[in-house]
Protein backbone atom coordinates (compact mmCIF):
# COMPACT_ATOMS: atom_id res chain seq x y z
CA UNK A 1 0.00 0.00 0.00
CA UNK A 2 2.69 2.20 0.60
CA UNK A 3 3.25 2.24 -3.45
CA UNK A 4 0.25 3.82 -4.31
CA UNK A 5 1.11 6.89 -1.96
CA UNK A 6 4.61 7.02 -2.92
CA UNK A 7 3.68 7.38 -7.09
CA UNK A 8 1.13 9.99 -5.79
CA UNK A 9 3.50 12.19 -4.15
CA UNK A 10 5.89 12.07 -7.23
CA UNK A 11 3.42 12.59 -9.58
CA UNK A 12 2.39 15.79 -7.31
CA UNK A 13 6.11 16.55 -6.80
CA UNK A 14 6.35 16.42 -10.50
CA UNK A 15 3.14 18.29 -11.34
CA UNK A 16 4.32 21.44 -8.82
CA UNK A 17 7.72 21.03 -10.56
CA UNK A 18 6.27 21.75 -13.95
CA UNK A 19 3.83 24.10 -12.52
CA UNK A 20 6.99 26.16 -11.25
CA UNK A 21 9.37 25.75 -14.01
CA UNK A 22 6.39 27.27 -16.14
CA UNK A 23 5.25 29.90 -14.03
CA UNK A 24 8.07 31.31 -12.38
CA UNK A 25 11.94 32.28 -13.47
CA UNK A 26 14.49 30.48 -12.42
CA UNK A 27 15.81 32.37 -9.44
CA UNK A 28 19.46 30.90 -8.13
CA UNK A 29 19.68 29.88 -4.60
CA UNK A 30 20.03 32.14 -1.94
CA UNK A 31 23.27 32.32 0.07
CA UNK A 32 23.46 30.94 3.77
CA UNK A 33 24.58 33.18 6.39
CA UNK A 34 27.45 31.17 7.11
CA UNK A 35 28.86 31.74 3.71
CA UNK A 36 31.09 34.94 2.79
CA UNK A 37 29.33 36.73 0.46
CA UNK A 38 32.19 38.36 -1.56
CA UNK A 39 34.02 35.10 -2.63
CA UNK A 40 32.06 33.88 -5.35
CA UNK A 41 30.51 37.21 -5.94
CA UNK A 42 31.14 38.23 -10.01
CA UNK A 43 30.53 42.02 -8.81
CA UNK A 44 33.71 42.66 -7.23
CA UNK A 45 35.51 40.79 -9.06
CA UNK A 46 38.09 43.63 -10.84
CA UNK A 47 38.67 44.92 -7.10
CA UNK A 48 41.33 43.09 -5.14
CA UNK A 49 41.77 43.75 -1.49
CA UNK A 50 45.22 42.87 0.22
CA UNK A 51 45.85 43.61 3.71
CA UNK A 52 48.86 44.78 4.68
CA UNK A 53 50.95 45.06 7.97
CA UNK A 54 53.70 47.08 7.16
CA UNK A 55 54.93 50.79 9.24
CA UNK A 56 54.66 52.41 5.89
CA UNK A 57 50.82 52.32 5.45
CA UNK A 58 50.03 52.13 9.40
CA UNK A 59 47.70 55.20 10.48
CA UNK A 60 48.87 56.88 13.45
CA UNK A 61 45.71 57.20 14.96
CA UNK A 62 47.09 60.38 17.28
CA UNK A 63 47.36 62.21 14.45
CA UNK A 64 43.90 61.76 13.23
CA UNK A 65 42.40 62.71 16.47
CA UNK A 66 44.79 66.22 16.64
CA UNK A 67 43.15 67.05 13.31
CA UNK A 68 39.55 66.49 13.66
CA UNK A 69 40.12 68.24 17.16
CA UNK A 70 41.62 71.13 15.10
CA UNK A 71 38.88 71.19 12.51
CA UNK A 72 35.87 70.97 15.57
CA UNK A 73 37.81 74.00 17.20
CA UNK A 74 37.90 75.75 13.73
CA UNK A 75 34.05 74.42 13.08
CA UNK A 76 32.98 75.82 16.40
CA UNK A 77 34.69 79.20 16.51
CA UNK A 78 32.72 79.55 12.80
CA UNK A 79 29.46 78.88 14.41
CA UNK A 80 29.97 81.39 17.14
CA UNK A 81 30.90 83.98 14.47
CA UNK A 82 27.63 83.37 12.87
CA UNK A 83 25.63 83.16 15.76
CA UNK A 84 26.91 86.17 16.86
CA UNK A 85 26.30 88.09 13.44
CA UNK A 86 22.66 87.18 13.38
CA UNK A 87 23.17 84.64 10.58
CA UNK A 88 20.86 82.79 11.71
CA UNK A 89 17.22 84.47 10.21
CA UNK A 90 13.99 83.39 10.78
CA UNK A 91 11.43 84.57 8.71
CA UNK A 92 8.77 83.49 11.64
CA UNK A 93 10.23 85.70 14.24
CA UNK A 94 10.10 88.64 11.85
CA UNK A 95 6.57 88.49 11.75
CA UNK A 96 4.36 91.20 13.02
CA UNK A 97 0.74 89.41 12.75
CA UNK A 98 1.46 86.08 13.63
CA UNK A 99 -2.09 85.04 14.09
CA UNK A 100 -3.46 86.54 10.64
CA UNK A 101 -0.83 84.11 9.12
CA UNK A 102 -1.77 81.53 10.75
CA UNK A 103 -5.76 82.08 10.03
CA UNK A 104 -4.97 82.92 6.32
CA UNK A 105 -3.40 79.25 6.10
CA UNK A 106 -5.93 77.66 7.47
CA UNK A 107 -9.01 79.40 6.11
CA UNK A 108 -6.46 78.55 2.79
CA UNK A 109 -7.08 74.85 4.13
CA UNK A 110 -10.40 75.04 4.70
CA UNK A 111 -11.19 76.30 1.16
CA UNK A 112 -9.00 73.40 -0.30
CA UNK A 113 -11.39 70.71 1.88
CA UNK A 114 -14.41 72.69 0.73
CA UNK A 115 -13.92 72.84 -3.10
CA UNK A 116 -12.64 68.85 -2.70
CA UNK A 117 -16.01 68.22 -1.03
CA UNK A 118 -18.21 70.17 -3.87
CA UNK A 119 -16.16 68.56 -6.71
CA UNK A 120 -16.67 64.98 -5.48
CA UNK A 121 -20.58 65.72 -4.61
CA UNK A 122 -20.59 67.71 -8.31
CA UNK A 123 -18.91 64.88 -10.04
CA UNK A 124 -21.51 62.02 -9.98
CA UNK A 125 -24.53 64.19 -12.03
CA UNK A 126 -24.14 62.93 -15.74
CA UNK A 127 -23.49 65.98 -17.19
CA UNK A 128 -21.86 68.44 -15.08
CA UNK A 129 -18.65 67.35 -15.18
CA UNK A 130 -18.50 68.24 -18.97
CA UNK A 131 -19.98 71.07 -18.87
CA UNK A 132 -17.41 72.13 -16.08
CA UNK A 133 -14.75 70.80 -18.31
CA UNK A 134 -16.14 73.13 -21.37
CA UNK A 135 -16.34 75.88 -19.01
CA UNK A 136 -12.39 75.59 -17.58
CA UNK A 137 -11.13 75.12 -21.46
CA UNK A 138 -13.50 78.03 -22.39
CA UNK A 139 -11.81 80.37 -19.66
CA UNK A 140 -8.54 79.32 -20.67
CA UNK A 141 -8.96 79.86 -24.18
CA UNK A 142 -10.02 83.35 -23.32
CA UNK A 143 -7.22 84.05 -20.82
CA UNK A 144 -4.30 82.91 -23.38
CA UNK A 145 -5.68 85.54 -26.06
CA UNK A 146 -6.68 88.27 -23.52
CA UNK A 147 -3.54 88.25 -21.45
CA UNK A 148 -0.68 85.77 -23.28
CA UNK A 149 -0.98 85.80 -26.88
CA UNK A 150 0.47 89.37 -27.45
CA UNK A 151 3.04 91.62 -26.19
CA UNK A 152 1.07 94.91 -24.86
CA UNK A 153 -0.86 92.13 -22.89
CA UNK A 154 1.59 90.66 -21.58
CA UNK A 155 2.74 93.79 -20.45
CA UNK A 156 -0.67 94.74 -18.90
CA UNK A 157 -0.70 91.32 -16.94
CA UNK A 158 2.62 92.09 -15.43
CA UNK A 159 1.63 95.58 -14.67
CA UNK A 160 -1.60 93.63 -12.92
CA UNK A 161 0.39 91.11 -11.38
CA UNK A 162 3.06 93.50 -9.87
CA UNK A 163 -0.22 95.96 -8.33
CA UNK A 164 -1.57 93.21 -7.13
CA UNK A 165 1.90 92.20 -5.13
CA UNK A 166 1.76 95.61 -3.61
CA UNK A 167 -1.67 95.72 -2.53
CA UNK A 168 -1.10 91.99 -0.33
CA UNK A 169 1.88 93.48 1.15
CA UNK A 170 0.26 96.63 1.36
CA UNK A 171 2.65 99.26 0.16
CA UNK A 172 0.45 100.89 -1.61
Amino acid sequence: MAMPDVAVASFSMAATAAFRCSALPYLPPRLSASSNHFSGSHRFSSVEVRASSSEETSINTEELFIDLKAKVRVFNRTLSQLARHNAFYCPWDALENKSTVLLYGGGAIVAVWLSSVVVGAVNPVPLLPKIMELVGLGYTVWFVYRYLLFKTNRQELATDIEALKKKVRGAE
